[in-house]
């Protein structure tokens, strides 16, 4: 079985939706696991480690804290913009890792395959490009913030 990253990304969210706070997918070989509350890998059941006998309810899984708001998209674009928007949801990032210079600023010339930001989607880091050549005129969406699939994340003057 192959899933892509906008699958997955699909299955967190109707995971979020729901009451349950994980999920276990086992499809042959394959295995996808999915917790709320972050828990990570597979091991097996042991003494130590039993299976658990059943899935925790969302009401015993803390609600995480609401994500700030992104910055205001100050309109739609104006003419000769486009709006670069995020394929798929999850955890934008503009930088390539903490304290490291952002991938683009306002001014910043980009090609179509240039890195603009990073969506994380379970832990797994996705690079987000352009898509079109020009100038950045404005950054749409916050650094560490959620963003939904279609969101815009930039902004840029096509040249």
């Amino acid at each position: 079985m192959k899933l892509t990253a906008t699958d997955i990304a699909e299955i967190a969210r109707l995971l979020d939706e729901s009451r349950f706070g994980s999920l276990d997918l086992t499809v042959g070989d394959f295995r996808l696991r999915i917790r709320r509350d972050g828990g990570g890998g597979w091991s097996a059941p042991s003494e130590d480690n039993p299976a658990p006998a059943e899935v925790s309810p969302r009401a015993s899984v803390a609600d995480p804290a609401p994500a700030p708001a992104a910055a205001p998209s100050a309109g739609g674009p104006g003419a000769g913009e486009v709006d670069v928007k995020a394929p798929l949801l999850g955890n934008f990032y503009g930088a390539p890792r903490p304290g490291d210079p952002p991938f683009v600023e306002i001014g910043s010339v980009v090609g179509e395959d240039t890195t603009i930001g990073i969506i994380e989607v379970m832990k797994l880091m996705n690079p987000i490009r352009a898509g079109v050549a020009g100038t950045v005129t404005a950054i749409l969406a916050n650094n560490g913030t959620s963003v939904e699939e279609g969101q815009p994340l930039i902004r840029v003057k096509a040249a």
